[in-house]
C-alpha cells in the first residue's frame, strides 16, 4: 500500500527574495524616471557604472562588517578607519617634487608600500577593537564607538586638517576605472568561500548562534573574535586606500557615515543582528540596493535630506523584519 507524502511548501532562498526587492526598486525608479525626467533610469550605462563604483568602497567595508554581525557583534569604527587609512596611504604615495610632502624622504615609493600602509593601519585598529572586546568584555558597541572617535581624531592630527595631495599615477591607478569594483568582487568571492567552506566560517556562525555552546564545544571564542574584528579593520583599511586612490587625495573627512551604510547593506542583505545567520551574497545584493536607491533618488531630484530619512526608515524596517523572522523561527 503506497502512501502519498504531503507536498512540501515551496520557499524562495533568502538571496532570491532580496534580489526580487532589488529588481522591484529598479523597476520603480525606471517608471519614475519616465514620469519625472522623461528618460530611462536603467538603460544608461554611465549611471549604472557610477552606482557600482560609488558602492564598491562601502561593499568592501560591508564584507568585514558582515563577519562581525554574524558573531552578534557590531563595528562602528569602519568609516573612521577609512579616513585613517586614506591619509596614511596617501602620505606614502606623494610625488617627490611636491614641496609640502608629509614625509619628504619617503616620496615616489613603489605602490606596494602605500597600499600596505593603508591596510596595516586598518588591521591595527581592528586588532585593538577585537582585543578590547575579547579581553575586557566591553560591549562591541562601546569599544568600536571609542575607536571610531579615536581613529577620526588620528586622521585629523596626522594631516593637521589639510588634504594629502599630489599622489603618484601608480597609486591613482588603483582607484581608476573598474578597479574598485574588481577589488570588491574578489574580496566578496574570497569571503563567500571562507564563510561557507572553512572552519573559520563554521566557528564564526557558531559563536553568533550560541556563544556558550561554542565555548563548550572547544572553540577559542576570544581568539576568534580578535581575528574577526582584525579582518574587518583590514578590509576597512583597504577601502580607505582605494578611496584615497579614487580621489587622488587623502583627507580626514573621508568615510563619514560609511559604517552606517555598510551596516545597512548587511542588514538589508539578510544578516541577522542577533548573530549566527548571514551570507556574503546577500550583503552584495544589499550593497546594490543601497547604491540603486541613492542614485535613483538623485536621478529624480529628491533632496539629500529626504534620502537620509528614507535610508534610516529602510534600516529600521529591515531590523523589524529580522526580529519578526527570529520570533517566528523560535515559535
Amino acid at each position: 500500500m503506497s502512501s502519498l507524502s504531503a507536498p512540501s511548501k515551496f520557499k524562495l532562498p533568502q538571496e532570491a527574495s532580496i534580489f526580487l526587492v532589488l529588481a522591484g526598486i529598479c523597476l520603480l525608479f525606471e517608471l519614475l524616471g519616465w514620469v519625472v525626467n522623461d528618460q530611462s533610469f536603467l538603460f544608461n550605462l554611465d549611471r549604472l557604472q557610477i552606482i557600482i563604483l560609488q558602492m564598491s568602497v562601502v561593499g568592501i567595508i560591508a564584507i568585514g562588517v558582515n563577519l562581525v554581525i554574524i558573531t552578534s557583534g557590531i563595528d562602528l569604527s569602519s568609516g573612521s578607519v577609512v579616513a585613517a587609512a586614506a591619509v596614511v596611504s596617501a602620505s606614502l604615495a606623494q610625488v617627490s617634487d611636491f614641496p609640502r610632502a608629509v614625509f619628504p624622504a619617503l616620496t615616489d615609493l613603489p605602490v606596494f608600500w602605500p597600499i600596505l600602509a593603508g591596510a596595516f593601519t586598518g588591521l591595527v585598529i581592528g586588532l585593538i577593537n577585537g582585543s578590547l572586546i575579547a579581553y575586557t568584555m566591553i560591549p562591541p558597541f562601546i569599544a568600536t564607538l571609542g575607536t571610531m572617535v579615536a581613529a577620526r581624531g588620528f586622521a585629523k592630527w596626522f594631516t593637521g586638517g589639510m588634504p594629502v595631495s599630489m599622489l603618484t599615477d601608480d597609486f591613482a591607478w588603483l582607484g581608476s576605472g573598474a578597479n574598485p569594483v574588481i577589488i570588491f568582487l574578489v574580496i566578496a568571492a574570497i569571503f563567500h568561500v571562507v564563510l561557507r567552506h572553512t572552519r573559520f566560517g563554521k566557528f564564526t556562525y557558531a559563536i553568533g548562534a550560541n556563544r556558550q555552546a561554542a565555548i563548550v564545544s572547544g572553540i577559542n571564542v576570544n581568539r576568534h573574535l580578535i581575528w574577526v574584528y582584525t579582518i574587518a579593520g583590514l578590509l576597512a583599511g583597504i577601502a580607505g586606500t582605494v578611496t584615497a586612490a579614487r580621489a587622488i587625495s587623502g583627507q580626514s573627512g573621508m568615510g563619514v557615515m560609511y559604517e552606517l551604510d555598510a551596516i545597512a547593506a548587511v542588514v538589508i542583505g539578510g544578516t541577522s543582528l542577533v548573530g549566527g545567520k548571514g551570507r556574503i551574497t546577500g550583503t552584495v545584493i544589499g550593497v546594490l540596493i543601497l547604491g540603486v536607491m541613492t542614485s535613483g533618488f538623485t536621478f529624480i531630484r529628491i533632496d539629500a535630506y529626504y534620502q537620509e530619512m528614507v535610508k534610516g526608515a529602510i534600516i529600521v524596517a529591515a531590523v523589524v523584519a529580522d526580529q519578526y523572522r527570529n520570533r517566528k523561527r523560535r515559535a
